[in-house]
């Protein structure tokens, strides 16, 4: 597509390889600049930054910070992506994050990590969101599930990677040093790509809607009924929440699935620490369950193009509940690898293709914020999830965490079941357009 011109270029990812690699470098580097602070952070939290032995409570405050931040920027972000562009709103991302490095190098005590985790919440609401919503603009309605595996798979992959670099980085300079050399090189080279080689994709959204109303498509997406072209935010906003139940599974889902994440941020690192673990074997455990994650998602997005989101969905949530309490039935770095492989393989599952459903049953003239909303809903359970975790953990213990989030995950897995739907198109096409 020529910008402003109106002209069309296919979608598809061949025919936008050049962007869509872009973005894949840029979510990789998003993923590096959380994944700095998910190994290192909690484990030296008692030993470098003054927080006291068995505090989950205020060792959760980073992430619930960083859930609750991030879940507002997605809101924002994708109502914004909308009226300026989706470039302008990565720049911004990256932007934010320049002192990250610094302030976890200079921090006196844990506050400042805090502080620091807002910041990273900024960064990574605006530009992962980005990067996402830019690939579902300049790609083909049956390439959704391919895209976004391989979106989730370039973003998790480099959080895995991230979180081995950095134990390393750790051990070699100290925490401190290792954190801002890897910080920083990783938020100036992600500025500078997305300066110089990312293009805006806001205009094939665009013309993708226009070319909805000339020729509708051959599989008519199951729309929301009685919505107006252009919703208002609180429209969309009810729409994702409780006014459409297909979305309000999908949310909900999404939202009990970052209990997962929260924990495995928060309470694992601790917990294999008690155990006697070094930083570089809980860097490999944990970085288990994002490879295997990251890796599959190559495949369970494009398996979805096929086979559709709903049971991937189910499945996912309940496979993933399972491994994290596996967790909690064993001892050893093999036991606790297998079982964060099968988190891993549930995730994969699950992540891509709930994104997916998403897009599949929200028009292009509002998708940007559909995706906005769900992903504020879906990362307000970082929060969520955080605080709950730190306080069963308290009460508990760290095995009593792994079980919480166990038995969350089935029920949601259950909630997602009685209230969703097939997505796809081809699959499940509505009988006419709205």
């Amino acid at each position: 597509m020529t910008q402003g011109e109106g002209l069309l270029t296919p979608f598809g990812i061949r025919e936008n390889l050049t962007q869509v690699t872009h973005q894949l470098i840029q979510v990789l580097l998003v993923g590096f600049a959380i994944g700095m602070m998910r190994t290192v952070i909690p484990a030296l939290a008692e030993s470098d930054f003054g927080v006291a032995r068995g505090s989950f409570l205020l060792l959760s405050a980073f992430v619930v910070a960083f859930g609750v931040v991030k879940a507002a920027m997605n809101f924002l972000a994708g109502r914004l992506s909308e009226r300026i562009g989706r470039k302008k709103v990565l720049v911004a991302g990256w932007l934010v994050a320049l002192p990250i490095p610094v302030m976890i190098w200079a921090a006196p005590n844990w506050g400042w990590i805090v502080a620091a985790t807002v910041l990273l919440g900024v960064n990574q609401g605006l530009c992962w969101s980005m990067t996402q919503t830019a690939k579902l603009d300049l790609t083909r309605a049956d390439q959704r599930g391919l895209v976004l595996g391989l979106n989730e798979f370039s973003g998790y992959v480099g959080v895995a990677l991230a979180g081995i670099l950095t134990a390393y980085a750790a051990e070699v300079l100290g925490a401190r040093l290792g954190l801002l050399v890897f910080g920083l090189a990783v938020i100036v080279l992600a500025l500078i790509l997305s300066i110089v080689w990312v293009q805006d994709s806001l205009p094939w959204a665009r013309s993708e809607a226009a070319a909805h109303k000339v020729q509708p498509p051959r599989f008519p997406p199951r729309y929301p009924k009685d919505v107006p072209e252009h919703p208002t935010t609180g429209e969309v906003f009810a729409l994702m929440t409780w006014r459409d139940r297909r979305l309000f599974a999908l949310s909900q889902a999404g939202l009990v699935e970052k209990f997962v994440d929260a924990l495995v941020w928060v309470i694992f690192p601790v917990h294999l620490r008690a155990a006697g673990a070094t930083l570089p074997q809980i860097g490999w455990i944990v970085g288990t369950y994002g490879f295997v994650w990251g890796l599959l998602q190559l495949v369970t997005g494009r398996l979805s193009d096929h086979v559709g989101r709903f049971w991937p969905n189910v499945a996912g949530m309940a496979i993933c509940g399972a491994g994290m309490g596996l967790v909690a039935l064993g001892q050893g770095a093999l036991w606790w690898s297998v079982s964060a492989g099968i988190a891993g393989f549930g995730m994969a599952l699950l992540y891509p293709n709930l994104s997916a459903a998403v897009a599949d049953i929200t028009p292009p003239s509002w998708r940007g914020s559909a995706i906005g909303i769900y992903r504020f809903w879906r990362d307000l359970g970082y929060g969520i999830g955080a605080a709950a975790i730190g306080l069963v953990a308290m009460i508990g213990g760290t095995g009593a965490a792994f079980w919480f989030v166990a038995i969350t995950m089935l029920a949601s897995a259950f909630v997602l079941f009685l209230f969703g739907e097939e997505t796809h198109p081809r699959l499940n096409p509505a009988k006419e357009l709205k």
